[in-house]
């Protein structure tokens, strides 16, 4: 079909109001609904500002087919709506649109689901149709405020000298924690680029280099199991800083953060923003991430449990492990079914129980009152913060992480379920100084905890001498300036002072078990940078997707992102990744391997037999 002239838009659908009575306008947009008043019809016309109802008598609609989604040019006169047909609802609601001429700009075949705001459809379908799901009103507002929430951070850092500068998406494959996504490249047969995990041996290059104020709006690839809030790609703001130490990093992320929560959400945050060792965190909250909105902290209980008759509790103390408990005020009116599904939590965690004890200056109620007893009681009640009334939760183990963790996650699961937060309240936190290195049992060495680039806070490493293959070596004792940003219990950006002095980068990389040799294959430019004057440097980079769900209340990031992938990693809508042909295969020097011919093989016969 031929477009007439004249068929662009003068207003939008969200534009009229009662002061355009009377004006002469024309509208493009989506049938959003249609309605047949016995020779009148009603068309609630829509695009990304609004909806407005169009009014077509029989004689402008003739004989056009109006569908659901085609997409139309209505031109008319705008005209109030009587009193008691006015929408409050809508913001055009007092208006409507006397058409004079109608033409449909686009047909549209019958759309797979409704596009309708409270859409209950499966996910599966509607990540298939994603440029229709994102026709509807709160996706598009969703992507509207990423966009003005990224744009005020942009803003924001602009405003304290940052430039922003674009680092490579091919790159080098570092161990950075996850898997690399790998790109073969065609001329140089048997050599990979890698997709980035992050921009940071980059932005430290940029250091070296004298641009002493770097931020980037990154893209990022990791290849590894995904949860809600993970995604394969995803969107970082990534920041660098010479001559800093923590205190000028947080002080420039601050103002970021009143500045941008301000600018899109008109939203004050508090600062000071308050700071926490990690080693506090894992006592008080259980976890490296607290949620500070509400209480209910840990209690140690290790020496009141060294001398109490209850061997689990003394037996886990006597093998070097933890007692620590919770109170959950005016939690006697929990059920021992409710008590017992808590047991449940507690247990995907690692921990072989829940104990309870329901806390009153008799000795209480529980099974652990008989361990209590009315001389033990006033003395437990004082140490945990208890009184009648509340419920006091405690767990045991030969291992300190099982107890905190298990503990910490309870915390949580009953901070959702008993509704002590407040969405609307952003809580902020920072997390500092977590431990420079993690043993890995399977792997038998040690990992970085944040990444092998990260200054310890003894700049000496100990001293040296240890043995690395050890354990319990001192070693593991080294803390990091490693720091994460915490917001209601969510984790949403790590950083750290880095490490600028070669002889500190390559011994943390002989504690990783990374080799002479290796060092130079793999950093080898990384080191010989920072034998080139490198200044004291630091940074900082905050998951964006994340972080704009979380803005707008939400746990799951799919929905603030245009066309994410599921859990598996796959794009329905595009049906990626998908097959390529045996020629691009051989331009780029790739042979599948047996075990992948036997996947597609299967999966083409699976395809086949559903056919």
């Amino acid at each position: 079909m031929s477009l007439g002239e004249g068929w662009q838009r003068t207003h939008t659908c969200g534009d009229l109001r009662s002061e355009h009575a009377g004006e002469s306008v024309t509208l493009n947009g989506w049938v959003a609904a249609r309605r047949d008043h016995g020779g009148i019809y009603f068309v609630d016309l829509r695009d990304r500002y609004g909806l407005t109802q169009v009014v077509l008598s029989e004689e402008v609609v003739g004989e056009l087919k109006l569908a659901p989604e085609d997409v139309l040019c209505v031109r008319g006169e705008v005209r109030l709506r009587e009193e008691r047909n006015i929408n409050p609802n809508r913001e055009t609601g007092e208006v409507e649109v006397l058409a004079t001429s109608v033409e449909v700009l686009s047909e549209s075949k019958l759309p797979p689901f409704e596009i309708i705001d409270d859409l209950d459809t499966g996910v599966e379908l509607r990540l298939k149709y994603r440029f229709l799901d994102l026709r509807r009103a709160p996706l598009q507002k969703n992507l509207i405020h990423r966009s003005r929430f990224i744009n005020a951070m942009r803003r924001a850092f602009e405003a304290q000298d940052f430039a922003e500068v674009e680092t490579p998406i091919l790159t080098k494959a570092t161990p950075e924690g996850a898997r690399d996504y790998l790109v073969p490249s065609r001329v140089r047969p048997g050599e990979f680029y890698a997709l980035p995990q992050s921009p940071q041996i980059f932005k430290q290059l940029l250091m070296v280099s004298g641009l002493d104020r770097y931020f980037q709006v990154a893209r990022c690839f990791r290849d590894e199991d995904l949860r809600a809030d993970r995604q394969p790609e995803f969107t970082q703001l990534d920041m660098e800083m010479s001559f800093v130490e923590e205190d000028d990093i947080f002080q420039v992320w601050e103002k970021v953060l009143v500045e941008t929560f301000a600018d899109a959400m008109d939203t004050e945050v508090k600062t000071p923003i308050t700071r926490m060792r990690y080693s506090e965190a894992m006592e008080r909250f259980g976890l490296d991430k607290p949620d500070l909105r509400f209480g209910m902290e840990l209690v140690a209980l290790d020496d009141w449990a060294r001398a109490c008759d209850f061997g689990v509790f003394s037996g886990a103390v006597e093998a070097g492990g933890r007692v620590m408990g919770i109170t959950v005020e005016g939690g006697t009116s929990l059920s021992r079914k409710e008590i017992t599904a808590l047991e449940e939590v507690v247990k995907t965690y690692g921990a072989k129980g829940l104990a309870f004890w329901k806390p009153a200056a008799d000795g209480g109620t529980g099974p652990l009152a008989r361990f209590v007893g009315e001389e033990k009681a006033a003395g437990l009640m004082e140490l945990m913060g208890a009184k009648e009334g509340d419920l006091c939760l405690f767990v045991a183990d030969s291992r300190e992480r099982v107890v905190q963790r298990s503990l910490g996650e309870l915390r949580v699961h009953l901070g959702k379920a008993l509704k002590l937060t407040d969405a609307a309240e952003f809580c902020f936190l920072w997390v500092t100084h977590f431990p420079l290195f993690d043993w890995d049992d399977e792997a038998g060495r040690w990992f970085s905890t944040h990444h092998p680039f990260t200054a310890p806070e003894d700049w000496d490493l100990g001293g040296g001498g240890f043995d690395l293959n050890d354990p319990k070596s001192p070693i593991g004792d080294q803390m990091s300036r490693s720091y994460d940003l915490v917001m209601n219990g969510w984790e949403l950006g790590s950083g750290s002072i880095r490490i600028h002095r070669s002889d500190v980068q390559q011994r943390v990389f002989e504690v990783l078990g990374i080799g002479e040799e290796e060092q130079r294959q793999k950093f080898g430019f990384l080191i010989d940078a920072l034998g080139y004057g490198a200044p004291p440097h630091g940074g900082f980079a905050v998951g964006l997707d994340r972080l704009v769900a979380l803005t707008l209340g939400m746990d799951n990031i799919r929905d603030v992102i245009a066309f994410p992938k599921t859990a598996s990693a796959a794009d329905l809508m595009c049906d990626a990744p998908s097959t390529v042909e045996d020629y691009q295969l051989n331009d780029v020097h790739i042979a599948l391997s047996p075990r992948a011919k036997a996947a597609l093989d299967s999966s083409e016969s699976d395809s086949e037999a559903k056919a």
